[in-house]
């Protein structure tokens, strides 16, 4: 499926979330992996502010994309944002939506 640039230009970042490890399946352990670096990954929750508006994103960023210590209410930047719609069907059940996910992100300086 396509995916879309965001423009982040005018935009405020803020970390909401902390970083945790996306995991493929939660039981057994599996942690989600970038197919093409092998990198693991893990999902950060943001506060994005622009034109008057506040939207929060859970964002999926590999963990060689970012550095500790990032924290709730820590303003950032984020490099290379792109959005994905996905569907896929589990147990008869369609389920439908957004997936964002960048290559960075970085303290604002």
């Amino acid at each position: 499926m396509p995916s879309f640039k965001i423009d982040l230009s005018t935009a405020v970042v803020f970390v909401a979330t902390a970083p945790e490890p996306k995991m493929v399946n939660k039981k057994t352990g599996e942690r989600a992996v970038d197919r093409d670096t092998n990198a693991g990954l893990s999902t950060v929750g943001l506060l994005v502010s622009d034109e008057g508006e506040g939207n929060l994103y859970q964002v999926t960023v590999p963990e060689t994309g970012f550095p500790e210590g990032l924290m709730p209410g820590m303003p950032v930047r984020v490099v290379g944002l792109k959005a994905r719609d996905w569907e896929n069907e589990f147990n008869g059940q369609k389920r439908h939506g957004i997936s964002f996910r960048a290559v960075a992100i970085t303290p604002a300086a």
